[in-house]
């Protein structure tokens, strides 16, 4: 959800004060990086947004509803009225973490589906929700409560000065106007967290950024919006379309969007704040306090700087945390789509820890022998093609992502999750997975499109060919069958 705030909208008054704020800010986070001791526990976690659905798997507007009837602290609302998120408890990857991770995600999902049910209510673990409609975004109802969401929506569209075009590409392109920023509403993710020291940041982010591209062609799983088949991996895309702050001049002018890979290897979080700093307009600025806060452990709160974070959608985010007892730093990866099942989730997660613990504390490192571009443009490839795209990769040059992943990124992921002394039975079980679905490139993206031409040459309208695949998919969902296994039609 983010940092609530008191106010819709913010005076030029406002927005000078809060610019003064986080230049202090950021000249207070540059001190306390040099000398506090941060938490160095290694520790990962894990958020994951959902979707609600009625009946006949349409989106159900009742976030509230339903999260009075969980009644649990880690669930909470997300932009969208249809969308809630739930956070995990961080945990030690070591030993058995990881089974500790799939064993609590089940075991809250569970419990919240049946809450769900007594609203009339389902949840989806998909990265769009394949049966949106235009008529989703007319008026205020998809918009969740709460001033964050609104001041929100009023300052990307301010910034902008005119509504939002989405024009996005693929099979069946879908170009037109938002008046809101609902599209962004469509998006939802898994969000992986991992706890590091300062030292060890820099080498994390960029070992991040480098594997985004393989994570996002495994993961991939919203090929459709509004109804359009498009990129295998949408949300991607999407996102960055739908809260976009530049008018088309800005983005001739090369104005960096909001929603951003970045441009360039760093060598410490701080180069992340800073660039923040540089680069981009506050869309929430609310001061807090006198700005000189700190926790009881003398941690600095850097309220302005956080909030400030948060409006920055960076796929690999800095985390600074001033926490109640001692600080931490994290990564937040924010690449992967939510689902389809908690099996490919959690084996999601195990390619990713393990891949960033390899690259990260190899004796060369492995982004020095990558243009940051081409990183970026593995990116986008990825997102459009799936499991089907081709990626340039140091020492091995052009090759297809389903091979680049089977041949060598799954043996490197294992050897990192050895050297984090994962239980070895763990790593085949969630590796193995991994390894499957990208020998069959069957992702949650491929068995969506090949499924809906399935139904859609037996004879079913798109729309209902829509709504009897989501049913598939979520009676999949639920026997936590890995995605690679399920039929297609």
């Amino acid at each position: 959800m983010g940092a609530e705030v008191t106010s819709r909208t913010f005076s030029r008054a406002q927005r000078t004060a809060y610019r003064q704020r986080l230049l202090e800010n950021l000249d207070h986070f540059a001190h306390y990086l040099s000398t506090a001791r941060f938490a160095d526990t290694a520790s990962i976690g894990l958020e994951l947004e959902l979707n609600l659905t009625n009946r006949d798997f349409s989106p159900a507007l009742r976030n509230q509803a339903v999260l009075k009837r969980i009644a649990d602290p880690a669930f909470q609302t997300e932009i969208g009225a249809f969308n809630i998120e739930m956070n995990h408890p961080a945990l030690s990857i070591g030993q058995f973490g990881l089974k500790d991770l799939e064993d609590g995600l089940r075991t809250q999902l569970n419990r919240a589906d049946q809450r769900a049910e007594q609203e009339d209510a389902d949840i989806m673990m998909v990265g769009i929700l394949p049966t949106l409609t235009p008529g989703f975004m007319d008026g205020w109802e998809w918009l969740s409560s709460g001033q964050r969401y609104a001041a929100l929506n009023t300052s990307v569209l301010q910034a902008r000065g005119e509504d939002v075009l989405l024009d996005l590409s693929g099979p069946e392109p879908l170009s037109f106007y938002a008046q809101n920023i609902a599209p962004e509403a469509a998006c939802t993710s898994v969000q992986l967290h991992l706890e590091v020291s300062p030292e060890q940041f820099a080498p994390a982010w960029n070992a991040a950024q480098m594997i985004a591209a393989p994570q996002v062609a495994l993961a991939a799983n919203s090929p459709i919006f509004m109804e359009h088949v498009l990129w295998h991996e949408t949300r991607i895309e999407l996102f960055k379309q739908s809260i976009d702050t530049r008018p088309p001049e800005m983005r001739q002018q090369g104005v960096r969007p909001r929603v951003w890979f970045g441009e360039r290897w760093i060598t410490s979080i701080f180069d992340l704040f800073e660039e923040n700093v540089r680069y981009f307009p506050a869309l929430l600025p609310e001061l807090s306090g006198r700005g000189d806060e700190t926790t009881s452990a003398g941690a600095p709160l850097l309220a302005e700087l956080r909030l400030h974070n948060g409006t920055v959608y960076r796929w690999n985010r800095p985390i600074y945390d001033p926490g109640s007892g001692t600080p931490n730093l994290r990564l937040e990866n924010r690449v992967l789509p939510a689902g389809p099942s908690v099996i490919d989730v959690v084996a999601n997660a195990a390619f990713y820890y393990g891949l960033v613990e390899y690259i990260r504390t190899a004796d060369r490192p492995l982004w020095s022998r990558l243009a940051f571009k081409t990183a970026s443009d593995n990116f986008l490839s990825c997102a459009r093609h799936g499991l089907e795209a081709t990626v340039y990769w140091p020492g091995i040059g052009e090759i297809p992502v389903a091979e680049l992943i089977v041949r060598h990124l799954i043996p490197q992921a294992a050897e990192g999750l050895r050297a984090l002394k994962v239980d070895p039975t763990l790593i085949n079980r969630y590796l193995d997975v991994v390894s499957e679905r990208a020998r069959t490139e069957q992702n949650g993206a491929a068995w969506q499109i090949a499924t809906l031409r399935r139904l859609e040459e037996s004879g079913l309208a798109r729309s209902a060919a829509l709504a009897e695949m989501s049913r598939l998919y979520w009676e999949n969902m639920h026997s936590n069958t890995a995605v690679h296994a399920w039929p297609v039609g």
